[in-house]
């Protein structure tokens, strides 16, 4: 029962987590793209779109919501097989060789992706290198032994589920509960120990557990009044009140943003085909003003509700620079002294939607020091960091973003 859990939920999270990488827009390395030398493995890739303006936001509250639900059903599945782990002789025969190795890399790329998983949850990075490549490589390497291991055992695992009548042992308490009939090839040792526990108790403490990380979970995705119940959120379940009550991946102190940086002189430098040209907050105000009813949504899995965004079109700034039609993609540049994506590429599918803007105000208010004023980004069904805060510098169509990166 745990295994047919897992074979459903493995899967989702394998999709939703390959989509949310093809969200990061990996074609525009190596800006964006932390992954090298995917080959192969980015056969799948694709533009990722801005309709409907809320897609990253359900992907990736899926991914970590089933990520996190999922911990009690694995850890139950590999505590029923440890036996397994350790028979001896270890290797009998080829084929046994080659299952042995199926189970290193099921369990041994299990653990690694669902702890480097929560650990990016809790933004308590203490692995090596880089999440996104770990994880990425991971996933592939876990999800083909996940099939490999099917393969071999699925017609143990059909024989086993049509073994019993689930109901009924829903209804076997521990006392009648009887171990399964010896098998030299399976899980059962010669001299099972008397039952502690019932399939029930198992099945029922299980679940649980899983109900229980779900409800502690789920509200930093969904958001609202649930976000007070998300005991697990990095970013505390109380954002504030007020226009800018909603949730920050990284305050202005935590990035290293001085005063200076954003005071009177700051100025917004933007470049194109026509020249460069240099703003300040009171010629961006005097531009056209439009508005965007749109969420952010991080990696980490949790979300804002729709805010009402107030700012210049990034189309509108692309004319200002020659790109009057059809404008390309832009070169997104922070004040932000250091950071990994302290500066991004968006593709010009996002910069041609109506709806992506240079914010200068959010919920009727000016910008906060920590949502990104004096100038930040919003683009819909993009990524957190994609929305890009205290924005410097914008060059439309540029194409040396691996050394300015």
């Amino acid at each position: 029962m745990f295994g047919a859990v897992l074979l459903v939920g493995i899967p989702v999270l394998f999709l939703t987590g390959l989509l949310s990488y093809a969200a990061y827009n990996p074609d525009l390395s190596h800006v964006n793209d932390k992954t090298p030398g995917k080959g192969l493995l980015g056969f799948y890739l694709f533009s990722w779109p801005t309709h409907p303006y809320w897609l990253y936001r359900v992907n990736q509250g899926v991914h970590v919501t089933l990520g996190i639900v999922l911990v009690p059903v694995l850890l139950a599945k590999l505590w029923s097989v440890v036996p397994k782990l350790f028979t001896l002789p270890p290797v009998r025969s080829a084929g046994h060789a080659l299952e042995r190795l199926s189970l290193l890399l099921l369990v041994g790329g299990g653990l690694f992706e669902f702890a480097t998983g929560i650990l990016n949850v809790q933004l308590d990075y203490i692995f090596p290198g880089s999440f996104y490549p770990l994880h990425f490589y991971g996933a592939w390497v876990f999800f083909g032994a996940v099939l490999a291991h099917v393969a071999l055992k699925l017609p143990a695992a059909v024989k086993a589920l049509r073994s019993r009548d689930l109901r009924a042992e829903l209804r076997t308490p521990t006392s009648r509960t009887r171990p399964e009939p010896f098998d030299a090839t399976g899980l059962v040792p010669p001299d099972p120990a008397a039952p502690t526990i019932s399939r029930r108790g198992a099945l029922g403490m299980v679940g649980l557990g899983s109900i229980a990380l779900l409800v502690v979970t789920a509200g930093q995705s969904i958001g609202g009044p649930l976000r007070r119940t998300a005991l697990l959120a990095p970013h505390g379940r109380s954002p504030g009140t007020g226009p800018g009550g909603f949730p920050v991946n990284k305050p202005a102190a935590a990035a290293h943003i001085r005063p200076q940086d954003v005071g009177p002189d700051w100025r917004l430098t933007v470049s194109g085909v026509g020249g460069s040209v240099r703003l300040s907050l009171v010629d961006l105000q005097r531009m056209a003003q439009r508005r965007s009813a749109l969420p952010i949504a991080c990696v980490e899995g949790w979300s804002t509700n729709d805010q009402h965004w107030e700012g210049v079109r990034l189309r509108d700034l692309a004319a200002l620079v020659g790109h009057t039609e059809d404008p390309p993609g832009v070169f997104v540049e922070s004040v932000q002294l250091a950071g990994s994506f302290r500066a991004v590429a968006l593709s010009a599918g996002q910069v041609r939607d109506g709806r992506s803007l240079l914010a200068l105000r959010v919920n009727d208010a000016p910008l906060t020091p920590d949502h990104g004023y004096p100038a930040r980004v919003i683009v819909p069904a993009a990524p957190g960091v994609m929305n890009t805060k205290w924005v410097g510098r914008l060059t439309f169509g540029a194409t040396d973003f691996p050394g300015r990166a």
